[in-house]
């Protein structure tokens, strides 16, 4: 039995969370969270970690030179490095409004990359 402490970062009561993890059977035990979500959470960062990422583009004839942008969900944490050194060479062009899709699909994730700003064209 092997066992791991995380602190749950679902809301803000970040709850210190230990998992048993059983080997043979691959079954995993919360203990320390208040909500199901803790439970969740747990075990997902132990299985398959993922993250929000979020990012700056460059914006080709806008008033900014820049938008600020996230994943419209979360991706695979292994992929946020990959995903911000594609996003590196990536221009839009402006007009753009906060929600627009700037990049579908990010490395195959499902994910979108939406712009979290309005940039005027200039």
């Amino acid at each position: 039995m092997e066992t791991k402490k995380l602190i749950c970062i679902n809301c803000p009561l970040g709850c210190s969370l230990e998992v048993s993890i059983n080997k043979e059977s691959g079954e995993y035990n919360v203990t320390g969270n208040t909500c199901k979500r803790g439970e969740s959470y747990a075990i997902g960062e132990l299985t398959n970690p993922t993250r929000i990422v979020t990012t700056s583009l460059f914006v080709q004839n806008g008033k900014q030179k820049m938008v600020s942008a996230k994943t419209s969900t979360e991706i695979p944490k292994n992929l946020i490095m990959p995903s911000m050194i594609y996003l590196a060479n990536i221009k839009v062009n402006a007009p753009i409004k906060t929600g627009d899709v700037l990049v579908e699909n990010i490395l195959g994730t499902g994910a979108n990359i939406v712009a979290t700003r309005t940039v005027d064209k200039r």
